[in-house]
């Protein structure tokens, strides 16, 4: 395998976390976003969606994060990241979702760039975007962690899916300072997560490519 890949991509970072800790090896191939290497013709051609991560298995390029975590679950089912039973799976997609579809694109990148080479925002107005944005979504995960289901980590005692979009998240807001005091049964989580070597391995920091 193959995993087109940027240390500080909160969607890359979801992707490494599951090939470790599916144990499965993979070469590493930069891109780096803050220079732009994701919109060169040489990527483009490679992956027409011009986004990371992307992921080569057998031959074939497979794109956007939570698909490629579907896809390894599909090829390699053990550990699992979802669990038994289609409730619960429901349920620990819907927090994926909401982590990768309902937070992380109002802060991503293009977003934060937009804001300030397109509209003119200041520095502190796009941090304070960012900031309302990561309370509003979080505020929301932690209603949903409080539910009897949660247990060790976002459903029971097994880290899956949904752990591997919280933690990056919490990594991108802490990055920009905001406040994670509301938000205690979401950094339990984080915390529990952050002890497992797969977790530990994949943060942006350990990265070949960190700065």
């Amino acid at each position: 395998m193959k995993l087109y890949t940027y240390f500080r991509s909160s969607a890359a970072f979801r992707v490494r976390i599951a090939l470790h800790l599916k144990s499965l090896a993979y070469e590493p191939a930069f891109v780096h976003l803050a220079r732009g290497e994701h919109r060169l013709p040489a990527y483009g051609a490679l992956n027409p969606q011009g986004l990371l991560p992307a992921l080569e298995d057998g031959g074939r390029l497979l794109t956007q994060s939570l698909a490629i975590l579907e896809y390894l679950e599909e090829t390699h089912a053990e550990p699992p990241l979802l669990p038994k039973g289609a409730h619960a799976r429901a349920r620990v997609r819907s927090l994926a979702l909401l982590i990768a579809c309902e937070i992380h694109p109002l802060n991503n990148l293009r977003t934060l760039t937009h804001l300030k080479k397109s509209l003119g925002q200041s520095e502190e107005q796009v941090n304070a975007w960012y900031r309302h944005w990561i309370a509003d979504g979080l505020t929301k995960l932690e209603a949903e962690l409080t539910a009897p289901a949660t247990g060790r980590y976002c459903h029971g005692d097994l880290p899956g899916m949904a752990d591997c979009c919280l933690v990056p998240q919490v990594f991108n807001a802490q990055r920009y300072k905001c406040d994670l005091a509301p938000y205690p049964t979401v950094m339990r989580v984080h915390d529990a997560c952050m002890q497992l070597e797969a977790f530990d391995r994949a943060q942006p920091g350990k990265q070949p490519d960190a700065q």
